[in-house]
């Protein structure tokens, strides 16, 4: 008997039978579907180096079940993966609640936190405070920045980043965005 008959009363015998069992431990049909017909191509390909006398019924649904274990390892990777970017999500969220509730208007608008911003503006170098100010005051971007100062774009990258690092060293002690440091600047 040729191995394309053998191979094709196999198939017929055996498909239905090999889908429902990886059925059963995957509770996806398409999948189970897609396994145990890679299997059997799989035996197909490698029916050479299969010994006379094996059990090739065997041998596909060891196949079978070696496919199925592959694809519930990997999507217990993708669960786990997916549970820690969920996890991660909440943290973040969580953080933001906590900021926003910790966010008083009051503190934001008042005397003091102006005139550290005031501080913070005054003890910029000139190039720096400009260009900050500029970026957050005028809403320019660094490209404009850049071509109307005559400088590179990484030099107010740079200068926007030393304006920050100086505002967040003066206002360490309040609870503020960055953000809302335009504002904070507008009335100072």
């Amino acid at each position: 008997m040729s191995d394309l008959i053998l191979f094709n009363q196999l198939f017929a015998k055996y498909k239905d039978r090999f889908i429902y069992f990886a059925y059963t431990y995957l509770r996806d049909g398409e999948a189970a579907k897609d396994i145990v017909m890679d299997s059997f191509v799989y035996y197909w390909e490698n029916r050479e180096s299969i010994k006379k006398g094996d059990n090739i019924p065997s041998y596909i649904l060891k196949v079978v079940k070696n496919k199925c274990l592959n694809y519930l390892r990997a999507q217990n990777i993708r669960e786990k993966a997916e549970r820690t970017i969920n996890e991660h999500s909440m943290r973040v969220l969580q953080v933001q609640i906590s900021t926003l509730e910790a966010c008083d208007p009051q503190s934001i608008f008042s005397e003091e936190a102006q005139q550290l911003v005031r501080k913070a503006l005054d003890s910029m170098k000139p190039q720096t405070r400009e260009i900050f100010i500029r970026s957050r005051d005028m809403d320019q971007t660094y490209k404009e920045i850049a071509d109307e100062m005559n400088v590179s774009v990484k030099v107010v990258e740079f200068h926007v980043s030393k304006a920050l690092q100086i505002l967040r060293l003066y206002l360490k002690d309040y609870n503020l965005p960055l953000i809302l440091i335009p504002i904070m600047i507008e009335l100072a």
